[in-house]
């Protein structure tokens, strides 16, 4: 293997999972790129070309805006200075992942026959990659500025004070907060500002050699989830996680434990890899991006760490007059009240193109950020000022120096280097300390909050960051435990309340957990595992009391009635209770979202937060209101006494849940089971599966197979017939043994239909399964199924 120092073992176990054990750091890290690329080499080539801006050049013009979108928002600092933020060898050890990458690459073009089949298939061949794409930021979760402009829309909608009645803005010590002052042209708020952004943010699509109907029928097929106009809506709702570390003082072992399951789109290949690194100075196991060197989620030989998202808001999106006589200018104030006229930086690239000329884009800065949008009719330009393009923002990397640390203090440490995505950091290690460190990019606004566009001339800037050890954070908490789902941890009274988000996932999963962990009982592995998979549902618990001394003249509804008065409100995949509700609880959203959100605000805001739906079914309101039907077939609300008309309504709402089951389950309600095919199920179509025949349709796509729960729950598997989104990657640790260490990731650890490893963890993945992670190095030999030597 050229470009090796010292030879290097490979041990490969059962699962697929590679340990890598190596004698220096260069040939460590060398042999990770190297077998990342081994098992997703797809998958890294299209993340090289998003993060280069090359996709055109694969798929036609129909990219072109995602590739001027991916080099108008491409870092351009010094890219030494950025690698050494991340760890102080980072160069070296970017440079070496990067140089295993390219060895695989260059070995596997000798054989081009061999490469995998989605080359065959879009005719093409993997290039060499580069620093710059193990850096890039187009794939990270980074802010909120798609929310802004909506709330922006909002605002001149509906106003600030019905957004925040709408809205759960949270948390808040005085009604008139968030401030929601727009200090912006409202009326020019409503044309596509944000293209550009979007553009080189979604998924990625590819078209098949399907006739018109058949895509009409299966979809445009994609690599990492559902493409739609509501795509970000989705992936802000789901991308949602859970973890939880208690103290030796609440587990069997008496050591501390820690587990987390993040979630993201389901999809083939895996979003994350396991792997496990061992040489001198670096003993760790878990996942990352197969992307990226060093492990995001795992263990070393001193404690183990996990995330979850926290709300930072690392955007905004500011407004320019410019200049009518020259559009590439822009005012803003010089010294004192003095305005004036500042030119745009511009810079020129050439888009490559699939059969056909190269397209010549110009790409234009203010001293805020990217131009996404000029509006030449009005004199106005639209920038976004992305801290994330800022040195140390590429996400996930500074896990490298997590990887090492062997205490609280040393992991706090390296937590403030993590500026992208925030993050609930939690830990918990041998020596009996947990902790969570909250961490992200976070301005501070002295005088607004960030939720609206705001005018570019200087009256609204950052104050510089909030320095991360300043953010949340808790050691070794009096209750024994720490959950993040996601949900709102932060004070009330939190000072610099602008450097962080107003909005969170419901509180509902991790309240879930906290009542889980509050039993009474000591728990263990077996606990933790039923934990992940929990199904219970504490809106259901909430709401479907309220039906208890309700009958109705229909006898399907009745019967249905019947049903969920005997249920525990889990949402198991065999349970005709838990069709009936989710269907109910659907329309009953439906329903609120149509009373209260104003129908011109209803394309800005599609559905309403869960809380504001519960708080206005269960709290008395002097309104009144009666159940009718809509044109549009929904449940509508208007007129008579409040108390019979709440009835009434859950009642309308339950006929329809009705309704619609019949029609897509059939007449026998005993059928109604909720995971099946035709209701809660999941099927993971490969991106290129309407470019390839039926035979190989069959090897690279996986389900149908049933679930259960949905996107309130612990096992949280969003909100839509066939799971998109949820838990595809999990970790169970007691520390008092690494060897306990238990895992999964779906479908399987590698991207190559041709590999077992496809798709062997997905039957265990659907029954809520793990698999042993080994980490002593004689149990992992016990359970090798293959063992490499790379030689220099």
């Amino acid at each position: 293997m050229p470009g090796l120092q010292q030879p290097v073992e490979i041990i490969r176990d059962h699962w697929g999972v590679n340990h890598i054990y190596a004698k220096n750091e260069h040939d460590l890290f060398f042999a990770q790129g190297y077998s990342a690329a081994q098992d997703r080499l797809f998958q890294l080539e299209i993340w090289r070309r998003q993060a280069t801006g090359t996709v055109s050049e694969l798929l036609g013009p129909q990219e072109t805006k995602r590739d001027m979108g991916t080099r108008l928002f491409r870092f351009r600092g010094n890219i030494d200075k950025e690698l050494l933020h991340y760890h102080p060898h980072g160069p070296l050890i970017v440079r070496a992942f990067v140089a295993g990458i390219n060895a695989y690459i260059t070995e596997i073009l000798k054989t081009p026959e061999a490469l995998p089949f989605e080359f065959q298939v879009l005719k093409t061949k993997p290039a060499l990659w580069t620093p710059e794409v193990v850096i890039s930021r187009h794939q990270g979760l980074l802010g909120n500025v798609r929310d802004e402009l909506n709330y922006g829309r909002l605002v001149k909608l509906i106003g600030a004070e019905k957004l925040r009645e709408l809205q759960w803005f949270h948390p808040a010590t005085k009604p008139a907060e968030p401030d929601l002052t727009l200090h912006v042209d409202g009326d020019a708020l409503f044309q596509p500002i944000l293209e550009l952004y979007e553009a080189f943010r979604l998924p990625l699509k590819f078209g098949g050699r399907a006739t018109k109907a058949d895509e009409d029928e299966a979809g445009v097929r994609e690599l990492l989830g559902p493409v739609s106009d509501d795509w970000f809506d989705t992936e802000k709702q789901y991308v949602g996680s859970n973890n939880w570390i208690i103290s030796g003082s609440k587990s069997s072992s008496g050591y501390p434990m820690l587990a987390n399951d993040p979630h993201r789109a389901q999809s083939t290949p895996s979003l994350r890899y396991w792997v496990h690194l061992n040489a001198p100075g670096w003993n760790v196991v878990g996942a990352g991006e197969p992307t990226l060197p060093g492990i995001s989620i795992g263990h070393n030989d001193y404690g183990a760490w996990g995330l979850t998202i926290f709300e930072t808001d690392n955007e905004d999106l500011y407004v320019y007059d410019t200049n009518p006589a020259n559009p590439d200018q822009y005012m803003y104030r010089g010294k004192g009240t003095a305005k004036r006229w500042v030119t745009m930086k511009t810079l020129t690239e050439s888009i490559p193109m699939k059969n056909g000329s190269a397209v010549t884009a110009t790409l234009k800065y203010t001293q805020h950020g990217p131009v996404v949008f000029e509006d030449k009719v009005r004199y106005k330009a639209y920038a976004i000022r992305a801290g994330w393009l800022e040195r140390g923002c590429a996400p996930y990397l500074a896990s490298l120096r997590m990887n090492q640390a062997k205490n609280w203090t040393e992991f706090r440490q390296a937590c403030s280097y993590s500026r992208i995505p925030g993050e609930n950091m939690i830990w918990a290690d041998k020596a009996g300390t947990i902790g969570w460190q909250a961490v992200g990019l976070s301005p501070i606004r002295r005088n607004y909050t960030g939720l609206v566009p705001v005018p570019g001339d200087g009256r609204f800037e950052w104050g510089g960051y909030l320095p991360i050890q300043q953010l949340p954070n808790k050691l070794n908490p009096a209750e024994g435990y720490v959950v993040t789902a996601n949900n709102n941890l932060t004070p009330a009274n939190f000072p610099n309340r602008n450097a962080i988000g107003w909005t969170w996932a419901a509180p509902s999963r991790a309240h879930r957990i906290e009542e889980v962990l509050n039993d009474g009982k000591r728990k263990n592995l077996v606990d933790f595992m039923a934990l992940q998979a929990d199904y219970l549902s504490i809106p259901a618990r909430t709401l479907v009391p309220l039906l208890q001394n309700l009958s109705s003249p229909n006898d399907r509804t009745e019967q249905a009635l019947t049903y969920l008065r005997k249920w525990d409100y889990k949402l198991e995949p065999n349970s005709v209770a838990a069709a009936i509700y989710v269907a109910w609880e659907g329309q009953l959203k439906q329903a609120v979202g149509q009373y209260l959100i104003p129908e011109a605000a209803r394309p800005y805001m599609k559905t309403l937060p869960s809380k504001r739906v519960i708080d206005w079914l269960v709290v008395p309101h002097p309104q009144p209101l009666r159940p009718s039907t809509s044109a549009s077939g929904g449940v509508g609300i208007g007129g008579t006494a409040r108390g019979e008309g709440r009835d009434s309504l859950l009642l309308a709402c339950l006929d329809k849940a009705v309704a619609e089951l019949t029609d897509r389950l059939g007449n026998d309600t005993d059928d109604w089971s909720y995971g099946q095919r035709k209701n809660k199920h999941i099927t993971i179509i490969h991106p290129l599966s309407d470019r390839v025949d039926k035979a190989m349709q069959q090897k690279i796509n996986l389900g149908p197979v049933a679930r259960g729960g949905y996107g309130e729950t612990v096992n949280a598997t969003a909100n839509d017939l066939n799971q998109t989104h949820g838990a595809s990657f999990r970790i169970l640790v007691d520390t008092e043994d690494w060897d306990k260490t238990l895992g999964i990731n779906s479908p399987g650890q590698s991207g190559d239909p041709a590999s077992p490893h496809y798709s062997d963890l997905f039957p265990v993945w659907a029954e809520n399964g793990y698999f042993p992670v080994f980490f002593s190095k004689e149990k992992i030999q016990s359970i090798a199924e293959k063992t490499s030597v790379l030689t220099p």
